[in-house]
């Protein structure tokens, strides 16, 4: 009973962090979107929001990691599974936390900068057309970027990240992405940063047009990304991770080795203790 509670508790407290997280992901990211677009680039720029997204990602992470690792991202935890690092059932949940932290997130940034978008707008809602024009492709190549960096800086036995820096080290992996990879579809990267935003953007006024614009452009954002971490984890795993075995063999070997000396060395001084109490 006690063990079924714990175990309810624990899941409950890895959704609020999640939750919280992605939110606090695209509360800085789509706002300094919203601000550079509402402000017609008065107030802001493209590295303005390079940099939102960035700090976004790195407080995201500072308040979710120490409770649920600070995925913010269904890739991410779909790299996760794949490795072992996360239990499928626990899968879904995450996706749904962070879905719903987008959803609200962008929900902040509406409600934020309302005043602006009716003026922006003339209080009518519309979508413009994107670009699909390699948009899988790049999604894919994006996110294996980032779920590849992210294992690498949270690899303990790779060179990896001082404890406490690997939020910053990750912001400046979407930094890097952003500067590199953005012109193509703005680098979602992230099914939950674009998916639960384009949620709450259908029932806020835009209508489902949200979903059928630009020949059903929506799908690529979701898509790309989850292949894209499938393959980022893959790669790292058989060109990185597979190869730390030998290693890991061979410090286990010289640390049972070392354990033995230390045992013959504590038997052999405590003979001789013995000896020199029984003179």
């Amino acid at each position: 009973m006690m063990q079924h509670y714990a175990l309810k508790h624990g899941i409950f407290k890895e959704f609020l962090a999640e939750f919280l997280g992605t939110f606090v992901l695209v509360l800085f990211g789509c706002g300094s979107v919203a601000q550079t677009v509402l402000s017609r680039n008065m107030l802001s720029e493209s590295l303005t929001i390079h940099l939102g997204f960035t700090i976004g990602l790195m407080m995201g992470i500072y308040v979710s990691g120490g409770v649920s690792g600070g995925h913010l991202n269904p890739a991410v935890s779909l790299a996760m599974v794949i490795l072992g690092r996360l239990k499928i059932w626990k899968f879904p949940i995450y996706v749904l936390a962070q879905l719903l932290g987008g959803f609200v997130g962008a929900a902040g940034v509406f409600g934020l900068y309302y005043d602006a978008f009716m003026d922006f707008t003339g209080g009518i809602l519309s979508v413009t057309g994107i670009s699909v024009l390699g948009g899988f492709v790049d999604q894919v190549i994006g996110t294996g970027s980032l779920v590849l960096c992210i294992l690498a800086i949270t690899d303990g036995k790779n060179i990896g990240a001082p404890k406490g820096v690997e939020p910053l080290a990750i912001g400046l992996i979407i930094l890097g992405i952003s500067v590199s990879m953005g012109m193509n579809c703005g680098y979602p990267v992230n099914p939950a940063r674009d998916l639960g935003p384009r949620l709450f953007t259908a029932v806020a006024g835009w209508g489902m047009e949200v979903f059928s614009t630009a020949d059903y452009w929506w799908w690529i954002p979701v898509a790309g990304p989850l292949t894209g971490g499938i393959t980022g984890a893959v790669v790292y795993f058989l060109l990185i991770e597979l190869h730390h075995s030998n290693h890991s063999e061979k410090a286990s070997e010289e640390s049972e080795k070392d354990e033995d000396e230390d045992e013959e060395e504590d038997s052999s001084l405590k003979d001789k203790y013995e000896m020199i109490t029984m003179s």
